[in-house]
């Protein structure tokens, strides 16, 4: 097959900074730093800020904002009422806020869909969306975006990245469907006689804050079971704080946006998000993306979704089909369900279907790890790519000396139970100048797309970079119709 790597190359940028608060440990450090600060003179202030913002203010938008709330957040603090002048509150809250490079260690495992806008696009061109993981200090990954097109011969160009990069606010009281929630609660056996009351006062959609009062209501009025219910109260709020929504200031470029962990199951990275545009039987489209949680020691599904990049809602995935890490969703429903791709024990890939899209409870097992260079594990690089062949699934395979190699397979469009075709051996593998890094020895996807007769695939280069390949769509689709299944 021609397999045709591009010049188009994305690196790590650690000039690429964003501001996040810094949280020294204790109350009592909080009032030794305000106390000091407290001390010095309006004169010695005033010297003082206009050094740090003449180092920081062009490194950042909005600065100047985000200094003055970190002060308000501690003000309470303080043994008096007296106020501060400005320039003594943005010293504050330079004292509590640090620069975050969240590109610093890598810029990996690339996902790429449509974008939403494709106005003024030049005929046979096709704008896309790419998302990185990026990983900074302490190894805390978050999503970034690029953005760039595609030209009808296949070549791709990437709209260069401003430095500025802001995160998304957490919108401070968004709303949950009660069916939905009820049923998470029941996942997690919180949904008895007391939790099914609180709920029965809100309506079929609530908010956070509606939540909240029901919930500190319920424990006020009824005191003879406290213990018991103070428990069950933190469970259903910890739950509502485990699905939220983000947004962004609607005329950030995207590659200023970046969404970051915000919950602790997220605590240690939010990573290798797949994304894909999946449209509903009625033409609705919504962008979906899987993604693991990980707090350190625990990985954890999550859904992300928007329909503009601007507002993300970010939910918990359930069921017992759950596990593990690598799910994919397919880009429409297969015969009225939703169908997704997992790898459920570590080694083998799985194919779900569920009515509903945030429960998961069956799965068959789809693919066995075959080849040499896919002994050790298999799993998916992205959603499924619809064709008139069938769905092409590109895999991702661990072999001798944990090399990751990029595969392909090919499943029946009504039936992706039934395997059409495999490659016998790698659509991609680490050549010798792809081999260095974090994690050497490792090309590997979130998600590919396929324009003008191209699959169009961004990948990762031993988890440190990310470039990108084409490969004409018909030899591949020939190459893996030559290679059908040997029968059982």
């Amino acid at each position: 097959m021609n397999i045709q790597r591009t010049s188009v190359v994305l690196r790590p940028d650690c000039t690429r900074v964003f501001f996040r608060p810094f949280e020294p440990l204790g109350r009592e450090r909080v009032l030794r730093i305000l106390a000091r600060i407290m001390a010095l003179s309006e004169a010695e202030i005033e010297s003082e800020i206009s050094t740090l913002l003449h180092d920081f203010v062009e490194r950042h938008q909005k600065l100047r904002e985000f200094l003055l709330k970190r002060c308000d957040q501690v003000l309470d603090q303080l043994p008096t009422d007296t106020p501060l002048s400005e320039c003594r509150r943005l010293l504050i809250g330079a004292h509590l806020t640090q620069e975050y490079s969240l590109e610093a260690a890598a810029l990996f495992n690339p996902s790429i869909v449509p974008h939403p806008d494709q106005s003024t696009v030049a005929a046979g061109h096709l704008r896309f969306v790419l998302s990185l993981r990026a990983t900074g200090e302490g190894h805390v990954s978050s999503i970034v975006f690029r953005t760039g097109e595609v030209d009808p011969q296949g070549a791709i160009t990437l709209n260069q990245p401003t430095r500025f990069v802001a995160t998304a606010e957490v919108v401070p009281n968004p709303s949950y469907e009660k069916k939905l929630f009820e049923q998470k609660l029941a996942e997690l056996g919180l949904m008895n006689p007391f939790a099914a009351a609180l709920l029965g006062q809100l309506g079929d959609v609530f908010t956070w804050s509606e939540l909240q009062r029901v919930v500190e209501r319920g424990l006020r009025r009824d005191r003879l079971l406290r213990a018991e219910e103070q428990t069950l109260a933190r469970g259903i709020l910890a739950l509502a704080r485990a699905n939220y929504e983000v947004s962004f200031e609607g005329t950030l470029r995207f590659s200023e946006r970046v969404i970051f962990p915000n919950t602790p199951a997220e605590s240690r990275g939010i990573e290798d998000a797949r994304f894909v545009r999946f449209q509903e039987d009625d033409g609705t489209v919504t962008y979906y993306a899987t993604f693991t949680a990980f707090d350190g020691q625990v990985t954890l599904p999550e859904l992300l979704e928007t329909r503009d990049f601007v507002r993300f809602k970010i939910s918990t995935l359930n069921g017992p089909e759950v596990q593990n890490k690598g799910m994919a969703l397919f880009p429409r429903r297969i015969g009225g369900r939703y169908a997704m791709l997992s790898r459920q024990d570590g080694e083998n890939l799985y194919l779900m279907y569920s009515d509903l899209l945030h429960f998961w409870y069956e799965k068959r097992l789809l693919l066995r790890p075959t080849h040499p260079w896919e002994f050790i594990q298999i799993g998916n690089c992205g959603s499924p790519l619809e064709t008139d062949a069938g769905w092409l699934v590109l895999t991702h395979g661990v072999g001798p000396m944990r090399r990751y190699s990029i595969g392909a397979v090919l499943l029946d469009r009504e039936d992706p139970a039934r395997v059409l075709g495999r490659l016998r051996r790698p659509l991609l593998s680490p050549l010798e100048s792809e081999r260095e890094g974090y994690v050497p020895n490792v090309v590997y996807s979130c998600g590919a797309l396929i324009h003008a007769g191209r699959l169009i695939l961004p990948y990762a280069m031993s988890d440190q970079c990310a470039g990108f390949a084409t490969v004409p769509l018909a030899e591949l689709l020939d190459e893996l119709k030559a290679h059908p299944p040997k029968p059982a």
